[in-house]
């Protein structure tokens, strides 16, 4: 184990000098200059990819260092997995700055990397995992969040598991019995304090038990539960962040007992990542703050009570993210595809549920405001708030990239079960599919991208629970999210023909995994402006 977290930080060094080469070519008077870090995109997100591989190695190893031997040799052997392709991407273009015999492995580590990825000690991997019976390994968790894992994958097993395949093939509202539930064993409230009526502790953080709850819920179905706590984190972190008291103490009991279900809306047609452009115009009159302009993607916009609205309520465009204010939208709940809200002075506010090929349950609404009209006092910190919009939605964002990561792990281990269940019990060619030593390897490999995810998303869960970790959310996020698509594709891919038909469930695990590496900060620019952008302000 030890020598694994050795090969790592020699990798981790030569990224250390790459990531400075970068540094040189992008500042100038130790700024980085915009368009000189654009010709070197390509080089920032492959180091940016690449961090995040190593450090997912790294947790990896520390939580089965305490475990079984099964658990040392998969750490192990997803250490030199990801050593090889970072190794190899390094080498594969000279934009790194890093000469050839720089990267090339010490005779130790290619020693290392050989060994645990030969074909031999992958496909006895997988004849163990098969033993198994999929079993993945030490989960780590303590006592407390294992019975919360517990508690709700039997809700979603029982609950969510019969209507997740209707809620999908029909691209259904996810309906009463799935929302009451939730409701009643306080999920809505896992991001809300204690003292308004929520689960989190008045006096820390719980990353942790919100991850794995999520994780339980996308296990067996994105669209139909999974994604039902992120707008509710997201809405609770911008008020706790900015909010007044008097709006703590009237929309976080209601967001905690699920009586106010929340959706966001940010992003606009011309603006997705760029937030800090978004062109909703807020015009401030003696009643309120009058509406004006369009929403997409906005996420469960229909049933919502509530939408956090983000509007630049000062025209100077050039102010860009300080001219940004958050508004908490009121409107009717309803589980139509199209709604229109007509207020009694004349303002309108309607929707229209975009089509989608996956992620289905939510509904992701485009929205139009003409004069709607927002009270003052549901301006996030009313008169203090104007203008700091754009900070209180990345506080709320951060949760929403860590939450992202746990559904992608999720979504992982549902597609994995999928798949070793087919593989064991179908057989071509007169033998089990999972007996082939292919089979052994594909499957030893997607479970070492599920325990690895999840051993990452859950050591950043932990370091955000101490105030840290806000560059590794998204981290893990990028990682976690690449990861599930290749997962969900295998799972397919082990069902042959069938895995492409409707009815399997692991074609709907492979197109709801599509969307995880789009929403809550696309792959690109968390790649490029988020973590690469940071990583090379910080190199030496």
């Amino acid at each position: 184990m030890a020598k694994g977290q050795q090969h790592l930080d020699w990798m981790n060094e030569k990224l250390d000098l790459g990531l400075s080469f970068i540094k040189g070519q992008v500042t100038v008077d130790s700024k980085i200059d915009g368009q000189s870090e654009n010709q070197y995109q390509q080089a920032i997100y492959d180091l940016a990819v690449s961090k995040a591989e190593i450090e997912c190695a790294k947790a990896f190893l520390v939580n089965a260092a305490s475990g079984t031997a099964f658990d040392e040799s998969m750490a192990s052997t997803f250490a030199a997995q990801m050593i090889q392709q970072v190794s190899s991407r390094l080498a594969s273009s000279d934009d790194f700055g890093l000469a050839h015999e720089t990267i090339r492995l010490p005779e130790g580590t290619r020693l290392f990397c050989s060994r645990l990825l030969s074909h031999g000690n992958l496909a006895g991997l997988g004849e163990q995992l098969i033993q198994r019976q999929g079993d993945l390994g030490k989960r780590g968790l303590e006592p407390e969040k294992q019975l919360m894992a517990d508690t709700f994958r039997q809700f979603a097993e029982e609950v969510v598991g019969p209507l997740a395949e209707q809620i999908h093939r029909q691209d259904l509202i996810i309906p009463d019995a799935i929302l009451d539930g939730l409701r009643e064993l306080g999920c809505f409230g896992l991001s809300v304090p204690e003292q308004y009526g929520g689960l989190l502790p008045d006096d820390r953080e719980d990353s942790l038990g919100m991850i794995v709850v999520t994780e339980e819920l996308s296990r067996v179905s994105l669209g139909g539960a999974g994604s039902l706590i992120t707008r509710p984190e997201i809405l609770s972190r911008a008020l706790l962040e900015g909010g007044t008291l008097e709006q703590k103490q009237h929309w976080l009991p209601r967001i905690a007992s699920g009586d106010a279900l929340c959706a966001v809306a940010i992003t606009e047609p011309d603006f997705g990542s760029d937030v800090a452009s978004v062109k909703l115009k807020a015009t401030m009159t003696e009643a309120g703050w009058l509406l004006n302009g369009e929403k997409t993607w906005c996420t469960f916009a229909g049933k919502a009570h509530v939408l956090l609205t983000l509007a630049r309520t000062e025209s100077d465009t050039a102010l860009g993210h300080r001219g940004l204010s958050l508004f908490l939208v009121e409107k009717p709940s309803t589980g139509d595809s199209e709604f229109e809200v007509v207020q009694p002075q004349g303002g309108e506010l309607s929707g229209k549920a975009i089509s989608t090929i996956g992620y289905r349950g939510m509904h992701s609404y485009q929205l139009f405001f003409k004069d709607y009209l927002v009270p003052h006092s549901h301006v996030i910190g009313e008169g203090q708030g104007l203008g700091k919009g754009f900070y209180f939605t990345m506080r709320g964002f951060t949760g929403g990239r860590i939450q992202t990561a746990a559904r992608a792990c999720g979504v992982m281990q549902g597609a994995f079960d999928q798949a070793l269940r087919y593989a064991r019990d179908r057989k071509v060619f007169a033998m089990p599919i999972a007996d082939f030593p292919l089979s052994k390897i594909k499957l030893v490999k997607m479970a070492m991208a599920v325990a690895a995810g999840r051993q990452f998303t859950y050591a950043v869960g932990r370091l955000m629970d101490q105030g840290k970790g806000q560059m590794q959310a998204s981290l893990v996020k990028l990682m976690t999210c690449k990861s599930a698509e290749w997962v969900t594709r295998q799972a397919m891919q082990l069902h042959g023909g069938m895995g492409y038909a409707e009815e399997v469930a692991v074609s709907r695990y492979w197109l709801d995994a599509r969307v995880l590496s789009i929403f809550e900060g696309t792959e690109e620019t968390l790649a490029l402006k988020v973590v690469g952008r940071r990583l090379v302000e910080q190199a030496r």
